[in-house]
Order: structure tokens, then C-alpha cells, then sequence
């Protein structure tokens, strides 16, 4: 089964690693940049079900405008709830949760000002969460839920 398995395709440009997954049914070849992406959702699908298990009722996921982009928006009982999902496979590069920025707290803000204003039928109250994953394989090392504001 070569599920995970790295090795090297020569191109005549350029050589390139590629890893496979076996994926039912079929098996797919990804490039590091689709792989990065693959991960991405794989940690919002963790944050989903994480989110859920404490109470959150996932309302959108990957909600996307001019302002920014939001990975998940939920409500946690009267409050609207936008949610930065990080995730990493180590804390080589630090953990989780360091890498969102002021920079992007700012655009996520207004992005969840955005968003209430075409939705005004949901919560007026809302808040920032921050869901910060590290996963290896099959298994979550570490998952935290950061109340930002």
C-alpha cells in the first residue's frame, strides 16, 4: 500500500515530492501546495466537531468576502461566533494559536462585521474564537479553543 508514502518524480524541468494518500475510492497524487490545503481542511473538520462536542452550532464554514475569510461561524448560545481555525503537525514553527496576527484579528473583524450585516436575523453579540490544532497522522496531540473577543 503506498498510503503516505514520499518519493521523488523527475520532470524534466524540475523534480518535484510528491506524497500519496489513498483516498476512497481512488487513489490521489498531490502537490505540496495541495497537500497544505488538504491539511487545512482536515484541521477545519477536527475544529468542527471539536466546536460541536462543546456546545457550538456550526452556522457556515469558509465564508469569504472583500474584508477577509472566516473558517467557521457558529453560535454559542446568544452569541455569534467567528472562528479562526490554525493547525500544525508540530510546534517546530511555534505553537498553533502564535500564528494569527493582529493583522489578521483585524481582518477578521471586519469580515464578522460583514457578515452579521447580510445576516441580521442571527446574533447581534459576537466574539472571535481561535481553534488551534496540532495533529499527527490520525491523532490530535493538542486542541485548545482560545476566546479571543
Amino acid at each position: 500500500m503506498l498510503d503516505g508514502q514520499s518519493f521523488t518524480i523527475q520532470e524534466p524541468s524540475r523534480p518535484q515530492k510528491l506524497t500519496l494518500f489513498l483516498e476512497e475510492p481512488a487513489l490521489v497524487r498531490m502537490k505540496p501546495a495541495n497537500q497544505k490545503k488538504f491539511f487545512g481542511k482536515k484541521g477545519e473538520e477536527i475544529a468542527s466537531e471539536i466546536l460541536v462536542k462543546n456546545g457550538y452550532t456550526i452556522i457556515d464554514r469558509n465564508f469569504s468576502s472583500r474584508f477577509g475569510e472566516i473558517d467557521i461561524v457558529a453560535e454559542e448560545g446568544d452569541t455569534l461566533v467567528f472562528v479562526e481555525v490554525k493547525t500544525r503537525k508540530d510546534v517546530r514553527f511555534g505553537l498553533p494559536q502564535e500564528a494569527v496576527t493582529a493583522s489578521k484579528l483585524g481582518k477578521i473583524k471586519k469580515t464578522a462585521e460583514y457578515y452579521s450585516l447580510i445576516h441580521p436575523e442571527l446574533p447581534k453579540k459576537i466574539r472571535i474564537d481561535v481553534v488551534a490544532l496540532i495533529v499527527n497522522g490520525d491523532t490530535i496531540e493538542y486542541s485548545k479553543i482560545i476566546k479571543v473577543y
